[in-house]
């Protein structure tokens, strides 16, 4: 997906940033390149990822996306790129004096995203103040929300269940969606037209409610059953998802309706600015707090 990149300015060294779920996210590359002003920073960094990884930390190199950024020629290229979270983790690997004003540089830069890492019920209320200024109502961002909780939960259930995070989470992930709504994310994604957008910001109310039925159930089934392991937690996942499929059944066979749509939720100039002010506000928020 091409991005529109922006650059920011640490020291004299060029940071190319772009916008990428509702955060910032930065050239690795760059990154590094400012702080260890070596003339070989992709080098540097392929080192660096392949240490991370052998280290045993291969959740942080997973972590990082590519995203299309321009480059010095002006074309786009897809580029290393990471949310402030991860590159504050990437900075600790790498041996630089400049390591502490950096951090503090990118606090400043990526200053919201710093503070929810500090304190995660910051997060929850900008993404609250976030979905209420792209147009959501507010009925909608509590079974959103909800929604959230109830993934929190089961992700949770998983880890206890000793299930490999990301990889098999996206496969249990996947069985509990197709037996809710006979698509897998990915066909979802296709079916709504979505690309890199989230799709369960794009889910209408019911969508979200079968999906949190899906997941709730399989929270319970997996306790019930004492599932261990990632063969025993797929099943686990598919029964949970078939409790929401045949409750999604008799609902189209009673009501005459589908509930999956290819509705979106698209953007607009005006939710755009109102996004801006209610970010505007949570800044002052936070700085207010931090006076009193």
């Amino acid at each position: 997906m091409e991005t529109k990149t922006k650059i920011a300015i640490f020291k004299g060294k060029e940071i190319r940033k772009v916008i990428f779920n509702n955060e910032w996210w930065f050239s690795v590359v760059d990154v590094v390149e400012a702080l260890t002003e070596t003339d070989r920073p992709r080098k540097y960094w392929s080192d660096l990822k392949t240490k991370i990884t052998e280290e045993g930390y291969s959740e942080l190199s997973e972590k990082i996306g590519q995203l299309k950024l321009k480059s010095t020629d002006g074309k786009f290229y897809e580029t290393d790129c990471a949310n402030t979270e991860t590159i504050f983790r990437i900075i600790q690997t790498i041996p630089s004096p400049k390591a502490e004003p950096f951090k503090l540089w990118l606090a400043r830069v990526g200053y919201e995203r710093v503070q929810e890492i500090e304190d995660p019920e910051l997060a929850t209320k900008r993404t609250r103040a976030l979905y209420k200024a792209k147009g959501y109502s507010d009925s909608w961002i509590e079974k959103r929300m909800r929604g959230i909780e109830i993934r929190e939960t089961l992700t949770d259930e998983w880890k206890k269940r000793e299930v490999g995070e990301d990889r098999e989470y996206a496969i249990l992930t996947a069985e509990i969606s197709k037996a809710t709504f006979d698509m897998t994310p990915s066909e979802y994604k296709k079916f709504k037209n979505l690309k890199r957008e989230n799709l369960r910001d794009h889910m209408n109310d019911l969508e979200l409610i079968f999906t949190m039925l899906g997941e709730a159930s399989t929270t319970e089934i997996a306790k019930s059953k004492d599932a261990r392991g990632f063969p025993q937690n797929k099943k686990a996942a598919i029964q949970g998802g078939t409790v929401a499929g045949h409750a999604r059944h008799e609902l189209e066979e009673k009501s005459g309706k589908r509930v999956s749509t290819k509705q979106n939720y698209l953007k607009s100039p005006q939710k755009g600015k109102l996004l801006k002010d209610v970010k505007q506000s949570l800044i002052l928020a936070d700085a207010r707090n931090k006076g009193n």
